[in-house]
């Protein structure tokens, strides 16, 4: 079975919905990428397997993961979601409303993400899921160190950049940023990472 056999057969393994088949449908008219269904599955896993009350999710699109995260969460959770762009919020809360979610289990905050996240309090949040521009992951892995609780994760996507990570000759400023962040994730002496070949690459670290 090749890889294209395999993504395939992954896929049918985890049928989404009518919710999550609907938020991304509208990701894919506005042109804002999302996780897949084998990436959001795990995000899922990751949430209820910390019992996550209280996530931030940074890159709101049209509202894909948030929905994945929200399955996996307490049922009493509550999911703060940044995105600059108001339209791609706009469309995830009607992706949420569709879905279930009202207001009570759901923050949507339009702004940028490093302007946003000195606002939200110290040591408070389960779970940390970085979508957002990848020259700031830097940024944001040190913000998580601070917003996070001992036992909480931190979660980047894209973080093998559809493999170019792995390429020496792909020297691109994106790539460079992905590399330079796997390399500070494994080195931080707070965190127990591990670096996941999933959609484009997920790396996620717990804080020790």
């Amino acid at each position: 079975m090749d890889g294209a056999e395999l993504s395939g057969w992954l896929d049918s393994w985890f049928p989404e919905d009518a919710a999550l088949t609907a938020a991304r449908s509208r990701a894919a008219e506005v042109g804002v990428p999302c996780v897949d269904a084998v990436t959001g599955s795990l995000l899922r896993l990751l949430a209820a397997a910390g019992a996550a009350k209280a996530v931030v999710e940074l890159g709101t699109g049209a509202g894909v993961s948030a929905l994945w995260l929200l399955r996996g969460m307490r049922p009493d959770g509550i999911l703060t979601t940044v995105d600059p762009e108001t339209e791609h919020q706009r469309l995830a809360k009607q992706s949420l409303i569709e879905a279930g979610y009202g207001s009570g289990r759901v923050r949507l905050i339009a702004g940028r993400a490093l302007e946003v996240l000195p606002r939200l309090s110290d040591g408070a949040y389960d779970l940390v899921f970085c979508d957002a521009l990848r020259s700031e992951n830097s940024d944001y892995l040190a913000a998580a160190l601070r917003l996070l609780r001992p036992g909480g994760m931190v979660v980047f996507a894209g973080a093998l950049g559809d493999g170019r990570v792995a390429d020496p000759s792909a020297r691109d400023s994106e790539t460079v940023a992905l590399r330079e962040l796997a390399k500070r994730v494994r080195d931080e002496e707070r965190l127990t990472p591990t670096l996941l070949p999933v959609g484009a690459g997920l790396l996620a670290a717990v804080v020790t």
